[in-house]
């Protein structure tokens, strides 16, 4: 006969006293710090998610940096594995990337993936390639995969890559390239880290692009004197945004406008982790100053431009996720200006914010068993 000493079931029942104080409900409100709330329900966890994107029907695609593409199915919470995923160079800040549909996914299938990837030496850097997914087959995989665009050159280290991806009004296909923490590249014409750059939905070059005479790489530039951008996205009027870690604080929010130097690392809010000061912004003006930018850092992360009505009050508001933060930070965009206006604690770092089908605003937590978490307004 099993018996259990009264010792034991004191142990017993402070264990599960701490599990039910300490573990966050399924349901839940998170209340901003101007006021507002929003309903929280979690949809379950994952491995190191890092991007998502959803499907026409309601279904979300989801990357985990290790190198996996899970199709989740919001209806019953099912998921499945996506086939065809090229080998990712997993370690530090790199692995499997974003993903985001062309802009015609239901006539013609395109996914747009992007990793990190190794050569022979070692040395990695960033890859943005396209294939095509059919999920309603017996095993979604993705086939006719193809590499558009590559950071040059492969660098040591697995930081920096930024490697997201957003396609314009008007169909072009935008690429953010962290520089990789070597910071000059940010600067050079023969590089293209440190760059927001322009493609068409092929990945061929647009004869527009505005740096036509600095050399062939060049002119698939759209910007430069970026650090680590790791989010884009298009506001209700077209114009483009992004935001990037700054060194130590200083991380920026900024409207993009063709052909503009943002500065890095000749200028920034923040100073090196040295301890070695960096120049303000306002001591160069011929760079491009932020439209916002966080002293202390954020560590920014994810960025959707809020166009539903689910949330009708906050339409073109800016939505990032905070790492170091651990918070999701709203931010009201006017014309081309912009400002923070409520942050909202969630005591977790959060990798990527996205916008539902039907205006709910849904978003994962960083790192090993991430949640997956849809919010909505709190009634």
């Amino acid at each position: 006969m099993l018996r259990i000493s009264f010792k034991c079931c004191l142990f017993l029942l402070f264990i599960l006293l701490s599990f039910n104080c300490y573990t966050t409900p399924v349901n839940y409100t998170i209340e901003g710090d101007a006021g507002s709330r929003m309903h929280a329900v979690d949809f379950g966890t994952f491995n190191e998610p890092w991007a998502m994107t959803f499907m026409p029907d309601g279904d979300l695609l989801i990357t985990e940096k290790s190198g996996t593409l899970v199709l989740f199915h919001t209806s019953d919470r099912s998921r499945e594995i996506v086939q065809g995923i090229p080998e990712v160079a997993y370690g530090g800040q790199g692995g499997l990337g974003d993903i985001i549909l062309h802009p015609q996914y239901e006539e013609n299938h395109w996914v747009y993936l992007s990793y990190a990837e190794m050569d022979e030496t070692g040395k990695r850097g960033a890859v943005v390639a396209r294939a095509q997914l059919r999920p309603d087959s017996s095993k979604p995989e993705l086939e006719n995969l193809e590499v558009l665009w590559r950071q040059i050159p492969k660098v040591t280290g697995s930081g920096h890559y930024s490697h997201r991806l957003a396609f314009s009004p008007d169909g072009y296909l935008f690429i953010t390239s962290g520089e990789r923490q070597k910071q000059m590249p940010a600067q050079s014409w023969t590089q293209n880290l440190g760059k927001v750059i322009r493609l068409n939905a092929d990945g061929s070059v647009p004869d527009d692009n505005p740096f036509q005479d600095k050399g062939e790489l060049a002119k698939t530039f759209w910007t430069l004197g970026h650090r680590n951008l790791l989010g884009i996205s298009f506001d209700m009027q077209g114009k483009l945004w992004t935001h990037e870690m700054g060194p130590q604080h200083g991380d920026e929010f900024n409207l993009i406008i063709r052909g503009e130097n943002y500065g890095w690392p000749l200028v920034s809010w923040g100073d090196q982790y040295s301890g070695v000061p960096i120049p303000d912004h306002n001591t160069r003006p011929e760079f491009h100053t932020p439209e916002v930018y966080w002293v202390p850092t954020i560590a920014p992360s994810g960025l959707i431009i809020y166009s539903g009505t689910l949330f009708s009050s906050w339409q073109n508001n800016a939505f990032i996720g905070g790492l170091k933060s651990e918070s999701i930070i709203r931010v009201r965009i006017d014309g081309d200006r912009a400002e923070e206006v409520e942050r909202f604690s969630m005591n977790k770092r959060i990798r990527e914010v996205e916008q539902g089908p039907q205006g709910a605003i849904w978003v994962l937590e960083d790192q090993r068993g991430g949640r997956l978490l849809k919010l909505t307004p709190w009634e």
